[in-house]
């Protein structure tokens, strides 16, 4: 009996002792950096702190003994402040993983920091395809879409229907300057013409100059090289001046569905573009958005999709892994295909691009559409080794030749 009780004792002191220890952990800290206040909030923000909350809940809200934190930032769409930001969240609040990291310039700045710390980084709102190319790094994920992917879906699409001469209006830094370029060697590659481009300071609220000039070139489409409210604003704006009345197409070459309930559907529609997710593409794309939508009131982006689906892929290589060790984690990330709501058998290139089908959809017009955010008409589904720059054609230098 004695040595029974001592046993049940021992036992019971040891599952004390390792609840105190486990208490004494001290928490896994991922930190978003996002636009939480201005033309991209709607396309990240807080919809994005939100994703990766219910990711965290979603896994149990902890891993490997230790409570899991989430934490947000806003860039203010400032590069420096995103650099300082990402050092602050690296060097002194303890941060393991940083993700979204909405927009191009601020994150090319923060990727630098993360990859002179060695510390993962998941890109889910920025496009520039710089981030898989220069500025690509052992720890750095490009998650959702790039400047290639957007300009193979969109432009390809358009000018094999004869939509074969082009207009850009470019936001005037990293990502703008890439999807231009990506889109162009699309254009001329299948056989049409860039007849011009002009470019725009970011967050625009006047685009009558750079739409006459447009306009004047005469060119079938009329490619925005922008996102968020720049690309809500040149379209409604066109479609004030009458341009497309006029017969040029105006092709948002990144788009969300946000920017489409902004513009209205009157405006928007026959639009082609494409996107990484929809929130009504199947049974667990609705189950998803469902919960999202009671949260935040609106229907989740493909970037705040991504955020959810790949906080979740970190979180289940920490545990697989027994460490937050970035090598170790990076290594399981890349080894493990992904199956969730966002994609099917993605994979995590060496480059650190996340292969996945992609999507081209229409606008519908207000007659078919079944109520709010009943927006899109799928055209085409893209498979990712077509829609995303090869291996072949890569830039960055971790890749093998």
């Amino acid at each position: 009996m004695k040595t029974m009780l001592s046993g049940i004792f021992a036992a019971a002191f040891a599952l004390t002792a390792s609840a105190a220890q486990a208490q004494d952990k001290p928490p896994l800290k991922i930190g978003g950096i996002l636009d939480m206040s201005s033309l991209y909030a709607d396309i990240t923000g807080p919809g994005s702190e939100t994703a990766a909350k219910m990711a965290v809940e979603d896994f149990g809200g902890e891993v490997l003994g230790r409570k899991i934190q989430v934490l947000a930032a806003d860039h203010l769409n400032k590069a420096d402040l995103s650099a300082n930001i990402a050092r602050d969240m690296l060097d002194n609040q303890g941060v393991e993983m940083i993700y979204d990291v909405a927009a191009s310039a601020t994150a090319l700045a923060a990727g630098e920091i993360a990859k002179a710390r060695n510390k993962i980084v998941m890109f889910n709102g920025p496009g520039s395809i710089r981030l898989t190319n220069e500025a690509c790094g052992p720890y750095t994920i490009h998650y959702v879409f790039d400047t290639y992917g957007q300009a193979n879906v969109t432009g390809l699409a358009a000018v094999k229907s004869g939509l074969d001469s082009w207009f850009f209006l470019t936001a005037d830094y990293a990502f703008g300057q890439d999807l231009e370029k990506d889109t162009s060697a699309v254009v001329t590659k299948t056989g049409g013409k860039v007849l011009g481009a002009v470019r725009h300071p970011l967050n625009t609220s006047d685009f009558s100059s750079f739409l006459l000039q447009a306009q004047a070139s005469k060119a079938k489409v009329i490619g925005l090289a922008n996102a968020g409210g720049d690309t809500i604003n040149a379209i409604k704006q066109a479609a004030e001046f009458g341009i497309t009345k006029g017969g040029q197409k105006v092709s948002p070459l990144l788009a969300f569905v946000t920017d489409i309930d902004s513009i209205g559907l009157e405006t928007a529609q026959g639009l082609l573009l494409a996107e990484a997710f929809y929130w009504d593409l199947n049974d667990d794309t609705r189950a998803f958005s469902k919960r999202f939508m009671e949260r935040t009131k609106r229907v989740p982006t493909s970037a705040q999709a991504g955020v959810y689906s790949s906080v979740t892929h970190y979180l289940k290589a920490v545990k697989a892994a027994g460490t937050t060790d970035a090598a170790a984690v990076i290594k399981v990330m890349k080894e493990t295909p992904i199956n969730d709501f966002f994609a099917k058998n993605g994979k995590i290139r060496e480059d650190g691009r996340m292969i996945h089908d992609m999507y081209l959809f229409e606008v519908k017009k207000p007659s078919e559409s079944k109520g709010r955010w009943d927006d899109y008409k799928l055209l085409a589904t893209v498979p990712g080794n077509e829609a995303f720059q090869s291996l072949e054609q890569s830039r960055c230098p971790l890749v093998k030749k």
